[in-house]
């Protein structure tokens, strides 16, 4: 409910009637509650200073609040796009390296076909010479057979060759025989010579000869054209003879 203020009634003839008319102004009130207007306007002013100069600091802190949660959004934003750089740089290069895994997987994957055809091939090769090497086996043991017959007729000849030759043959390995020759040097008729011939392969061959012989290529030559070991014998010991004897030309 508003509070009316009423102004008091003057009664204009008495106060003209009065010896020293006056009429009371009520200044004191007038200023007391000028002074309270003026106090409580100072206080609203004050009052709003205030409260501006808070929402002044509070908006100076949300704004700083604010701009910070910017700059750090902002500095996210740039990580997460470098990251977004170096993902799809990433991506690139697994993309190249898939590209060179297919490469290669097709590589290897020609070379396997390439490898089984070559076993294929390998595999019928060594089914050949599994084949080639049994007849040559059969064969050997064929020619084996008929040397061991040819042997036990050949024998006694062996044995007439070494009392004729003065010397001595024997196996020493498989397919190599040690032929010793004696009485070749008058003045030591105990002193031998010897060679080794291999008889493994087609060619014959000389592996050791004691003393050396200069002219054995040849005989060996001669033999393998032959194929004339009793002559053979029988010229090894004349060149041993004319080595260890000269006078015997």
């Amino acid at each position: 409910m508003s509070h009316t203020l009423r102004l008091p009634q003057i009664d204009l003839s008495a106060v003209l009637a009065q010896e020293h008319p006056s009429i009371d102004l009520r200044v004191h009130t007038y200023e007391t509650s000028t002074r309270n207007f003026l106090s409580a306007v100072m206080n609203f002013k004050n009052r709003g200073i205030t409260t501006i100069s808070d929402r002044r600091k509070k908006q100076a802190t949300e704004k700083k609040k604010i701009l910070e949660r910017t700059h750090a959004m902002e500095t996210e934003t740039n990580q997460c796009k470098l990251k977004e750089i170096d993902l799809v740089a990433q991506l690139e290069r697994e993309k190249e390296e898939r590209k060179d895994a297919e490469l290669s997987v097709a590589a290897f994957k020609r070379q396997l076909v390439t490898l089984g055809d070559k076993i294929a091939t390998l595999d019928v090769d060594i089914q050949h010479y599994r084949a080639l090497t049994e007849n040559l086996r059969r064969e050997k043991n064929k020619e084996r057979s008929t040397l061991s017959s040819f042997a036990s007729h050949v024998a006694p000849q062996s044995q007439s060759c070494e009392k004729f030759l003065a010397c001595t043959i024997e196996g020493v390995e498989k397919d190599r025989l040690l032929a010793r020759f004696s009485h070749l040097d008058p003045s030591d008729p105990e002193r031998e010579a010897s060679f080794v011939l291999d008889l493994s392969t087609e060619a014959y061959k000389v592996i050791t000869s004691s003393p050396q012989l200069p002219s054995m290529h040849i005989l060996i030559h001669t033999l393998n054209e032959s194929r004339d070991i009793y002559t053979f014998f029988k010229e090894a010991r004349a060149a041993f003879k004319l080595m260890l004897d000269p006078s015997a030309t």
